[in-house]
């Protein structure tokens, strides 16, 4: 078995001390073979009352002899997709506001990132024939990539967790505070 880079093993101890909401969950999933010699991928996925709201990839590259695409060793590539409500869904500047998501939250875990780039897209589902009955579902898909600029990746993922979060919908959590499950009333 071939022995792993070192930069690379730092990198993976940093995704693994790494701490995201309990609301998220994240599984290793497989990587992309082809994009370089080494990755590590991981699917994430927020369900609220048996239904999936948001759903991502995070997948960290590493070529040890770096790529003049990336300005780095290492590239961190993202996706993260929502279902909207249409009010929300319909509106012109959601791409604006999605990329402002992922910068804010690069910020906020003050990650630091070269070489930053991506795309946000709306997706309009709309039903016809026996699926008519359907209401017409708007999702929202961030395709994201940057280079961090060192082997300490863990605020990277956890701001990458939180924007899967605020995808959701789900409310931010302020430093030292814990939400309490969330928790369906019944009907009389």
């Amino acid at each position: 078995m071939q022995q792993l880079p070192a930069e690379f093993q730092l990198a993976l101890a940093s995704l693994r001390a790494a701490s995201v909401r309990s609301e998220i969950m994240l599984a290793e999933v497989p990587a992309p073979a082809r994009l370089a010699p080494y990755g590590v991928a991981l699917g994430a996925e927020i369900m609220v009352d048996g239904e999936e709201v948001a759903t991502g990839r995070f997948i960290l590259l590493h070529d040890p002899h770096g790529s003049p695409l990336w300005d780095g060793t290492f590239r961190i590539v993202t996706y993260v997709r929502a279902q909207l409500e249409a009010d929300m869904g319909n509106d012109s500047l959601l791409g604006n506001v999605a990329w402002a998501w992922l910068v804010e939250a690069l910020e906020e875990q003050r990650a630091g990132y070269t070489s930053a780039g991506g795309t946000a897209t709306r997706v309009l589902s709309e039903s016809y024939g026996t699926l008519a009955a359907r209401p017409d579902a708007i999702d929202i898909e961030l395709r994201a990539s940057w280079t961090p600029t060192d082997t300490s990746v863990r605020p990277h993922l956890e701001a990458w967790a939180n924007i899967v979060c605020t995808f959701a919908g789900l409310p931010p959590v302020p430093d030292g505070v814990t939400l309490l499950p969330h928790r369906r009333t019944r009907g009389h």
